[in-house]
């Protein structure tokens, strides 16, 4: 994890500036079946994608859009578009997995420790720091294309 120092001079003014808002806490929703039987799917921030789809793009408030992964593709395959300068990429460069990790899932569902994965996965750019049309729009149809995938449990893997 990085630093404050870290970061660019633009990037901890923008931070120290930043409103942050606070969101109700949703109710969980009841358990699924055991890992061994569950359908498991991952969502990302790291604006991971197929190199054929449009890049996520800088725009102010944040790129609300989200790419969906298909369940097959090899991560390294895959390309990185989050147009952030406030997070350090090389290692999502070097191994993909560090993001959306495909192989460690298809690992685990070989092993029988979780039964399947999902037929797809999502990628969202992060930094989005006006999220209404995130949690208005793309979020529900996310999770409501998981929920039509017979998706059980969903993995998140925030950068």
């Amino acid at each position: 994890m990085a630093n404050v120092s870290d970061l660019s001079l633009r990037d901890r003014l923008w931070y120290h500036r930043y409103r942050f808002r606070e969101v109700d806490p949703l109710p969980w929703a009841p358990p699924g079946p055991p890992p061994a039987e569950a359908v498991v799917g991952l969502v990302t921030s790291a604006g991971v994608h197929l190199p054929g789809d449009s890049p996520f793009e800088r725009v102010k408030g944040g790129d609300f859009s989200y790419r969906w992964v298909p369940g097959e593709t090899r991560p390294r395959d895959l390309t990185c578009t989050h147009p952030s300068g406030a997070w350090d990429r090389s290692g999502v460069e070097a191994d993909p997995n560090l993001a959306l990790p495909l192989d460690r899932l298809a690992e685990m569902a070989k092993k029988g420790e979780i039964g399947d994965v999902a037929p797809r996965h999502a990628s969202f750019q992060g930094s989005i720091t006006a999220p209404l049309r995130l949690m208005r729009q793309t979020a529900p149809e996310v999770a409501q294309g998981m929920a039509d995938d017979g998706v059980d449990v969903v993995l998140l893997t925030p950068v």
